[in-house]
C-alpha cells in the first residue's frame, strides 16, 4: 500500500519556527511531526511513501532519515512553486494510482485512528475518494464538511452545498484516494497551485460525481491533534496524546527530558540548561545548551537562541500532568 504526505507549505504561521526548519520537521517531544505520520503509516502496512517538498526541504530529508521505520521505502518530489494540495496530489497521481486506496495525509498533525477500519469502509462502498471527518469541538473554528445519509459528500464548509446533509465533521486533513478519482480532476494548466476540496472535488460533485464520500469518527475513537500555530505547537509538546502505534515506548525520542513542575519543559535529547538557566513553558530542541543564568518564557530555545511564541500578558492554561 502507498501514501503520500503532503509537505511542501511554507508554515507562515509557524514563523520563526520555520524558518529554521520545515513544519512537518519540527520536534515534538524530540520526534519530528514527520516522524509521527511514518511510524501510523508503517503500523498500518503502507510500505512506500511519497513527499512532496519545497520549503526547507533539507529539514524534511533529515528528520526521515532519522526517524523512518525499517522497510517504509520513501520517494521525494520537489515543488518550485508550492502546489497546494489539489496540484500536489495531482501531479503525484503515477505514483498513488498503484494503491487502491492509497493514503494522503497533511504533514503538519499528529494523528491515530484504525485506518484498517477506514481502508475497508472505503472499498465497500466503492468509494473514489473517502475525506476523514471527526465529530470535533473545533469544528466551527476549522469548518466542517456535510454527508447524506450513504456517507456522500454534500458540503465542504461555506464554500459548496448541495442540500440533503445528514450530519457533519471536521475534516482531518487525511484522504483515502483510489485510482478513479483521478479521471475527475478539472484540468488545470501544468505546475498550477489548486486545493484539491474546491478546485477538484467540489467541481467534481457538482457535475454528479458519486464516489466523493466522508466517514465521520468519534472523538474518543480517534486521536488529531494540528500543529500548525504558536500555540499548537507548544500544546502538542506539553501535552502529547498516548499513540497507540507506538505501544509502550510512548511519543517522547529517547533522550528525551519532559518537566511538569514547576512549569512545563521539555528538553530534546542532548539539551542542556547551564546553571541558573530558569525557562517555563519551553521546549529547547535537541543538543542546544542554554546559557547560565538565561530566562525565558513561552518558547522554543533552537540554534542558540531563544524565540518567543507567548506574549506575557496571554493568560495561559493551567499545567497538565496527563497525557489524554
Amino acid at each position: 500500500m502507498r501514501a503520500m504526505i503532503l509537505a511542501a507549505g511554507l508554515g507562515t504561521r509557524l514563523q520563526p519556527l520555520t524558518e529554521l526548519r520545515a513544519k512537518p520537521a519540527l520536534p515534538v517531544v524530540g520526534r519530528p511531526i514527520i516522524g509521527f505520520l511514518l511510524e501510523w503509516l508503517h503500523h498500518h502496512g503502507v510500505t512506500e511513501v511519497f513527499i512532496n517538498l519545497h520549503h526547507r526541504e533539507d529539514s524534511i530529508r533529515e528528520a526521515v532519515d532519522a526517524s523512518c521505520p525499517p522497510g517504509l521505502r520513501v520517494e521525494y518530489a520537489h515543488e518550485a512553486v508550492p502546489l497546494g494540495t489539489g496540484g500536489g496530489l495531482y501531479r503525484a497521481r503515477h505514483f498513488l494510482r498503484q494503491s487502491d486506496p492509497a493514503i494522503v495525509i497533511a504533514g503538519d498533525m499528529l494523528v491515530d485512528t484504525d485506518l484498517d477500519a477506514l481502508i475497508r469502509h472505503h472499498r465497500e462502498r466503492q468509494a473514489a475518494c473517502t475525506l476523514v471527518l471527526r465529530h470535533d469541538p473545533r469544528a466551527e473554528a476549522f469548518g466542517s464538511i456535510g454527508i447524506d445519509r450513504l456517507h456522500r459528500v454534500r458540503r465542504i464548509a461555506q464554500r459548496f452545498n448541495l442540500g440533503r446533509e445528514f450530519d457533519a465533521g471536521l475534516f482531518t486533513g487525511i484522504r483515502l484516494v483510489s485510482p478513479a478519482l483521478f479521471e475527475s480532476c478539472p484540468p488545470h494548466p501544468p505546475e498550477t497551485p489548486f486545493e484539491d476540496l474546491s478546485g477538484w472535488l467540489a467541481p467534481a460533485l457538482e457535475s454528479g460525481h458519486s464516489g466523493i464520500h466522508g466517514e465521520i469518527l468519534e472523538a474518543a475513537d480517534s486521536i488529531w491533534m494540528p500543529v500548525g500555530t504558536p500555540a499548537e505547537y507548544l500544546a502538542a509538546n506539553f501535552a502529547p496524546p498516548h499513540l497507540q502505534y507506538l505501544g509502550s515506548a510512548g511519543p517522547q525520542a529517547a533522550g528525551t527530558r519532559v518537566l511538569t513542575e514547576p512549569s512545563p519543559l521539555v528538553l530534546g535529547p542532548g539539551a542542556s540548561l547551564g546553571p541558573g538557566a530558569r525557562l517555563e513553558r519551553c521546549v529547547v530542541w535537541e543538543n542546544e545548551a542554554v546559557p547560565a543564568g538565561f530566562q525565558g518564557q513561552g518558547g522554543v530555545f533552537a540554534h542558540g537562541r531563544f524565540y518567543a511564541l507567548e506574549s506575557p500578558d496571554v493568560p495561559r492554561p493551567p499545567n497538565r500532568s496527563d497525557r489524554t
